[in-house]
């Protein structure tokens, strides 16, 4: 079968599945596994290029509805007639359904239920050392920073939190992602500044960007130099990927 992906969560689920050979195509931001940088390129997730699509020829093509703006990717396949499957995960139980929804769709099914159940033992087993802990910080979670932006209640970086044994300071604000500002993350007083920007390397981002900020230096976080620049790819994409970076959290905070 041939399959594209047209973001990079639905290339890391391909990967997680061991499917990742199957992929013909894939957009300009997916980066991992090294393997896909060779593939075709379809161009940058919220604007795909069909008609390259459409040249592949795909038995079937991961779209997403992640960012607002994809719609229009997908409005597109259905014109063409172009078979296709819509993810859109916003939980690590979603994420989890979503590789046995894949695999489903490539009428592998036995291959989703072996990638589920690893990625559910895999989860546990960090919940686990999480529920042990004895101190559970307050993290807060920076996305964006003009505007700033970050992860409310219902969102996979709460359950990140949650399972490190820690807590998302915004965790009471029931949206997805919550539009804030400086004073109001100051006002809650976080442990650790955990910074993930969307699409942004973390090479690009310097401390100094957050510690300058007005009344910042009085926060115990950066006293303390509890200010973690962390890698984007690990904390922003709904992908099996999120277990390396819960794994890493934990370690970063209870060490």
């Amino acid at each position: 079968m041939k399959v594209v992906s047209l973001c990079p969560s639905n290339t890391e689920i391909m990967e997680f599945l061991g499917l990742s050979h199957l992929l013909v195509g894939v957009d300009d931001f997916s980066d991992w596994p090294e393997a896909v940088k060779s593939l075709p390129k379809l161009g940058p997730d919220l604007s795909i290029d069909l008609d390259l699509v459409e040249e592949l020829k795909p038995d079937l093509v991961l779209a997403s509805l992640s960012v607002p703006g994809m719609e229009k990717n997908i409005e597109g396949l259905k014109e063409r007639n172009i078979p296709h499957i819509i993810l859109n995960p916003q939980s690590l139980q979603d994420i989890e359904k979503d590789l046995l929804v894949t695999a489903e769709a490539l009428n592998m099914p036995e291959r989703g239920q072996s990638a589920a159940e690893k990625f559910r033992n895999r989860l546990e087993n960090i919940r686990q050392k999480g529920e042990a802990v004895k101190w559970k910080p307050k993290l807060y979670w920076e996305w964006w920073p003009k505007p700033v932006f970050t992860p409310g209640r219902i969102n996979w970086l709460t359950e990140i939190s949650e399972a490190a044994g820690a807590e998302n300071i915004f965790n009471d604000v029931e949206l997805a992602s919550v539009q804030t500002d400086w004073d109001d993350v100051k006002s809650r007083n976080p442990d650790y500044l955990c910074i993930a920007w969307v699409g942004v390397r973390k090479q690009k981002v310097k401390k100094e960007l957050i510690t300058n900020r007005p009344g910042w230096k009085e926060l115990d976080a950066v006293k303390e130099d509890r200010l973690f620049i962390l890698e984007e790819e690990l904390y922003c994409r709904p992908s099996p990927r999120l277990l390396d970076g819960l794994e890493k959290l934990h370690h970063l905070i209870h060490k």
